[in-house]
This record gives C-alpha cells, structure tokens and sequence, in this order.
C-alpha cells in the first residue's frame, strides 16, 4: 500500500511539473487573458464537461462567481452541467451527445467564452458543444489530456495535460483552474 501511495504522488508530481514547460504555462496566460478581455466586455465563461470534468466545471464556475482568493465583485459564469432537469429533458428528447450543445445553443453569445474539459478530448457531447461554440464565435477553450483528441482540434486554444492516466490529467486541470481564477481575478 505505501508503494501504490509513493507512486500516486510520484505520478502527480511528474505530471504537474510538465506544466511548468513554456508551451503551458504560455497558453494559461493566454487563456486568463481571454477570459478577463471578455468579461470586461459583458461576456461570461461558460463551461462542461461529464463526470469528474463535470465537478471541475462546476468547481471554476463557483470559483469565479463567488470568490477565489479575494472580495470582488461576481464574474459571469455557467456551468452546464449543474441543472438536471434541463440535461435530463435534453439527453431524453435529443440524445445525450446534444445535451450540452442545446444549452449552448440557448446561452452561449459571440464575445462568450467556451471551455470544454475531456480528460480524452474524445467526449462526444463536450466536441458538439465546443463546435457550436465556435460556430457561434465564442472563444473556444479545451482542457484535455493524453494527445488532445478531436476537442484539440476544434477549441482556439489547447491546454493538453501530457499524461494518460485520467486521475493524473484530472489533478491537473484542477490545478490549471485555480490559476486561471488567480489570474482573472488579479485582473480585474
């Protein structure tokens, strides 16, 4: 048991110190950048994902629109997966593979900010959504992992966790959301 821990923390540290390289930490600050030049401009962030990308979904939402580390004022944002008798109806009357691009469809505006998050980049429902997103001229983001997947392909800016096992790419985002809410808080 104490080597399967050593190996976890050895996993994460590796994992998190690839972030570190200049072609992360470049896109972070870039990605901060957009956030803040939209919500300056009356946009919001909206944000989706499935399972424990869900949770990080929600988790920046809560961090944005109520406070990270400082007393601001409230910043625009949703997250899509919190309300389930919407994801419910949709997932029931569309298919599930639309259920988050219908809500973009209805909330998402041009100068929005997107951001899907897919450990794989492979989740069909969170590509649909990010490519309405697009289609509509939002600033599309992807929080992804392993070599990016299909969602790399599609967002204007991928932040691509370089490993494969989904608990390590998890602890990541995680990490890179709560500097993206330091960073726009800063900003504004």
């Amino acid at each position: 048991m104490q080597d399967k821990i050593k190996k976890a923390i050895e996993e994460n540290r590796t994992t998190i110190t690839s972030l570190l390289l200049p072609e992360s930490t470049d896109l972070i600050k870039k990605v901060a950048g957009k956030i803040t030049k939209s919500i300056k401009s009356g946009g919001k962030t909206i944000v989706f994902g499935n399972g424990g990308s869900a949770a990080d979904s929600q988790h920046m939402v809560a961090e944005l629109v109520g406070r990270f580390k400082k007393e601001r004022k409230a910043i625009p944002a949703i997250a899509l997966t919190t309300n389930t008798s919407t994801l419910t109806a949709l997932s029931n009357d569309y298919g599930y593979d639309i259920a988050l691009k219908r809500q973009l469809d209805a909330l998402g505006k041009r100068g929005d900010v997107a951001i899907g998050i897919s450990t794989s980049g492979t989740a069909k429902n969170v590509i649909a959504a990010l490519a309405a997103a697009k289609k509509k001229r939002l600033v599309t983001i992807a929080l992804t992992g392993r070599d990016g997947g299909k969602l790399k392909s599609i967002a204007d800016i991928s932040i691509v966790v370089k490993s494969k096992d989904t608990p390590r790419i998890q602890e990541a985002h995680i990490l890179i959301i709560h500097i993206l809410c330091e960073l726009i808080e800063n900003s504004l």
